[in-house]
C-alpha cells in the first residue's frame, strides 16, 4: 500500500482597509496588512476616499497582498450597515462605480482588482435577498467577469454570483460569533463579537483544520471556508489578527490567497 501525504492545511485572512476617512487612522491598515493575504479595500461609499484608497493599495502591493472591492451602499454618515431600500438600477451603477474607481487606482499602483466583497449592510442583505444579490452579481459581472465573489457559503449571494458566472469563495469571520444555523449573531446582540485574542485563534484553527466551530448556545456547527476575516478596527484587533497568523502559520497551515497563484 502507497502511503499518501495528508494535504497541508491553508487559508486565506482578509480584512476590510481604506476605511480610515472619519472613522480611523491608517496606522491600523499598516500592520494589518503585514498579516493578511487578501486586502477588501473601501470604494469611498461606506468610507474611505481617493488618498486613502490609493494608499492603502500601494501598500497591499508592496507586500503582495490581494486586492478586492469592498462594495457598499452609498452611505458614509452610517458607515454602510444602515439597511436601505435602493432600486436595482441605482444598485448596479453604484456597484460598477465602485468597481471602476478600484480599478483604476489599483492600476495606477501596478495591482490588480480580483475579487468583490459586499460591505455591511449590503453584505447582509445580499446573503438572504435574492434580489439584491442578482444586482450585485450582475454589476460585477458586467464590469468583469473574471472576479470572484467573496461571502458566506450557502448564501444567496454566492448563487447568484455562480449564475452569473463568477468564481466564488466561502468566507468565515474570526471574531464574530455563529448562530447554531451556522449564520452570524447579529452586531446588537451581546457576544456578537470576540475580543479573546488567544480563543480566537484557537477558533480559527480548529476552524480551518476540521471546518467546525462552537456556535453561541454551544452547539457544534460546520463552516465551510477559503477566507477568514479578520477585523482591524476594534480596539485590540490588531494584535489579534496578529496572533491568528502565529498560530496558524505554527501549527504547519500554510497563508495563501484565495485568487491567483
Amino acid at each position: 500500500m502507497t502511503d499518501r501525504a495528508t494535504p497541508t492545511p491553508q487559508i486565506d485572512l482578509n480584512s476590510d482597509l481604506g476605511e480610515g476617512i472619519d472613522r480611523r487612522s491608517l496606522g491600523g491598515d499598516e500592520r494589518i496588512l503585514d498579516v493578511v493575504t487578501s486586502a477588501n479595500v473601501a470604494c469611498g461609499f461606506h468610507a474611505g476616499d481617493p488618498a486613502t484608497m490609493r494608499r492603502t493599495v500601494r501598500g497591499a502591493v508592496a507586500r503582495g497582498v490581494r486586492l478586492g472591492a469592498h462594495v457598499a451602499y452609498r452611505d458614509l454618515a452610517g458607515f454602510g450597515r444602515r439597511e436601505m431600500e435602493v432600486a436595482s438600477d441605482v444598485l448596479r451603477a453604484d456597484i460598477v462605480y465602485q468597481l471602476g474607481a478600484l480599478q483604476g487606482v489599483a492600476a495606477a499602483e501596478g495591482g490588480r482588482v480580483e475579487y468583490v466583497k459586499p460591505h455591511g449592510a449590503l453584505y447582509n442583505t445580499a446573503q438572504v435577498d435574492e434580489r439584491v444579490a442578482h444586482d450585485v452579481a450582475a454589476a460585477v459581472a458586467a464590469v468583469d467577469p473574471g472576479l470572484v465573489m467573496l461571502g458566506q457559503p450557502g448564501s444567496a449571494a454566492l448563487a447568484a454570483a455562480e449564475a452569473a458566472g463568477l468564481a466564488v469563495a466561502a468566507e468565515a469571520f474570526a471574531d464574530r460569533a455563529y448562530t447554531r444555523a451556522g449564520t452570524l449573531v447579529p452586531r446588537s446582540e451581546p457576544g456578537a463579537v470576540l475580543d479573546d485574542a488567544e480563543a480566537v485563534a484557537a477558533r480559527v484553527l480548529r476552524l480551518v483544520t476540521t471546518g467546525v466551530v462552537t456556535a453561541s448556545d454551544g452547539t457544534e456547527v460546520a463552516v465551510a471556508a477559503d477566507s477568514v476575516c479578520v477585523h482591524g478596527d476594534t480596539p485590540g484587533s490588531v494584535r489579534m489578527a496578529a496572533r491568528v497568523r502565529e498560530v496558524l502559520t505554527a501549527s504547519g497551515v500554510r497563508l495563501r490567497s484565495f485568487v491567483g497563484s
